[in-house]
């Protein structure tokens, strides 16, 4: 992208020049010379800009939050041997394929996984967290700075800058925290929101 952008602005930058030469070195100069010169001019000037937005429209890529946490695997021991699979399995696939940093699943009114950078706090559902399975829909924080009642979060992990939360129906949570703000695509909620509905099914049994 850059080297198009650099070419735009040199071909705007030459095409200036020549229209300048061109109406300098005129002998006559009349109104049909200057109506064209006026219009190879403007033509000029707005591919150079162009070439130049054009560099600056250059998406970096957010940096990551220094989160304070130790990597851990927490996992209920009464679930099942196949409700443990699905959860160390679908964590790991969360933790690796998208910008997770952490995931904490609620069910039946305890946490039954912890993965990722973990805390050793209660975690306790907080108004954000009720009006996911309340309106039985995924929520995204793209930038926790900007929510009031973000503090919730901090018993998953202190200072989260994002964060996913997807009710199991009202039985429960996911709630995936990011390592930067804006870090979640729209490819990851789905992903999230599939694997979910996914691990409500396998632990309603």
């Amino acid at each position: 992208m850059y080297k198009i952008s650099s070419l735009v602005i040199i071909f705007g930058g030459f095409l200036l020049i020549l229209s300048i030469i061109n109406i300098a070195t005129a002998n006559q100069v009349n109104p049909n010379l200057v109506r064209a010169e006026t219009l190879s001019g403007i033509a000029s000037i707005a591919l150079i800009t162009i070439g130049y937005l054009w560099t600056e429209i250059n998406p970096k890529k957010p940096s990551k939050a220094k989160l304070n946490g130790k990597e851990g695997f927490e996992l209920c021991n009464l679930l099942t041997e196949d409700q443990k699979n699905e959860l160390a399995w679908g964590s790991h696939q969360i933790l690796t394929a998208t910008a997770a940093s952490t995931i904490l699943i609620y069910w039946d009114n305890k946490v039954i996984l912890r993965r990722g950078l973990i805390s050793e706090k209660l975690f306790k559902p907080g108004e954000i967290c009720k009006r996911s399975i309340e309106q039985n829909r995924l929520i995204s924080l793209v930038n926790t700075d900007l929510f009031p009642g973000r503090d919730e979060f901090d018993s998953v992990l202190n200072d989260l800058p994002s964060v996913i939360i997807y009710p199991l129906a009202n039985k429960g949570l996911t709630i995936v925290g990011g390592w930067s703000k804006r870090s979640f695509t729209n490819s990851d909620e789905k992903w999230i929101s599939g694997w979910s509905d996914k691990l409500y099914v396998l632990l309603s049994k």
